[in-house]
């Protein structure tokens, strides 16, 4: 059986609702996102059968709950919503595991001249975050940075994996590959 490549539009369906308003409202409110907010605007116009004005008009807390109640975004969106959603929220999240790693950040931003990170730390530094923050929000984002750059965290791919068992109670199992 094939696995699935995992993508930001299905990242952003594997969201909770909650999650999704939260990184919508991130969205529209990130000014450097305009054409990304066009399109969105353009889709949520299509889907809901809006006219494309009345979209663009709409408030932010309305034009954030229409986008999260989409469940299939285009990847570029998805993308755009993802990154800004880590970025306004969960700040410390980032900082926590960047820390645990050893990359130099500025306030959870890898710094320009940070080496890759250590494949080795990457599942211990997984398990130290997903003790100190909701696991729903440690498997999206340890997800985001998979498909963001597979080359680079794909050390993760076997931590994510076990995710699955944090949210039910257990903990992440620090795996790695032989």
């Amino acid at each position: 059986m094939t696995e699935t490549k995992l993508t930001p539009s299905r990242l952003w369906k594997q969201m909770t609702l909650d999650q999704r308003q939260r990184a919508a409202r991130a969205f529209w409110e990130d000014p450097e996102a305009t054409d990304d907010q066009v399109q969105a605007a353009l889709l949520i116009a299509q889907l809901k059968k809006f006219r494309p004005k009345t979209v663009i008009g709409l408030d932010m807390d309305r034009k954030a709950r229409h986008l999260a109640t989409l469940g299939s975004l285009p990847d570029q969106i998805a993308a755009r919503a993802l990154i800004v959603y880590h970025l306004a929220q969960q700040r410390p999240m980032m900082r926590a595991f960047l820390d645990a790693l050893g990359l130099a950040h500025d306030n959870g931003l890898i710094a320009e001249d940070s080496p890759k990170p250590d494949a080795a730390k990457m599942a211990p530094a997984a398990a130290q975050i997903a003790q100190q923050f909701p696991p729903d929000d440690v498997r999206i984002y340890l997800n985001t940075l998979l498909c963001q750059d597979p080359e680079t965290w794909g050390a993760l791919d076997e931590t994510v994996k076990g995710l699955e068992a944090v949210a039910e109670g257990g903990r992440i199992e620090e795996t790695r590959k032989p």
